[in-house]
């Protein structure tokens, strides 16, 4: 996943915005997959797997897990970075509580869940991306690593989701884990045609 751009002349009120916009989408994607028992990539995919094996909800997961990456954060992308993503982990979080009490989906095929998660997802990652913050986790991990142990960060984090398919692959039918791999080609897609350096970042 592409390092997030610095934030340039944003005002508060456009971070706000876009945080809040970034996360909800971020949160609807989820729940997408969710109804039809996919699992997402990265952090996020590692807290649904888990929301499926115990009582906890993904809200709860997903911010628990992630606190021990923002240590790194604060290493390797400094404060503002690190309160950004703290800030986008937690909304994200809420979102993730609030929506199956406004959002009630009787049934979606797991293709259309697929396609719609991650592109509503790769969208949701782009906004909070440009506005200088991250959903922490793995990739931040991938980043601390390539700078300790020179091995790219993109590496890193892809090795994580081939372990964290193959945990699915026990647990889940093996349906759901081809679709959910749709999902992950469909966020990464999203991102790399509408997250790049040489034509939308400015840099």
């Amino acid at each position: 996943m592409a390092e997030p751009h610095k934030p340039t002349d944003h005002r508060l009120h456009e971070d706000i915005q876009a945080f809040v916009l970034g996360t909800g989408l971020c949160a609807l994607g989820i729940v997408l997959f969710t109804h039809a028992g996919l699992i997402a990539g990265q952090t996020a995919g590692l807290a649904v797997l888990l929301s499926y094996m115990s009582p906890f909800s993904f809200g709860l997961i997903f911010f628990v897990v992630n606190l021990p990456f923002y240590a790194l954060a604060l290493l390797r992308m400094g404060l503002r970075f690190t309160m950004r993503s703290f800030a986008a982990v937690t909304l994200l979080s809420l979102w993730a509580e609030f929506l199956p009490h406004v959002l009630k989906i009787s049934y979606i095929h797991p293709g259309a869940a697929a396609v719609l998660g991650g592109a509503v997802s790769g969208m949701g990652l782009i906004i909070i991306f440009r506005h200088g913050g991250s959903l922490g986790g793995i990739g931040v991990l991938g980043l601390y690593l390539q700078d300790k142990i020179n091995v790219q960060a993109g590496w890193i984090q892809l090795g994580f989701d081939v372990i964290l398919f193959a945990m699915a692959f026990l647990l889940l039918p093996w349906p759901q884990v081809m679709w959910s791999l749709l999902g992950a080609v469909v966020v990464n897609l999203i991102i790399g045609v509408n997250h790049r350096k040489d034509r939308y970042t400015g840099q």
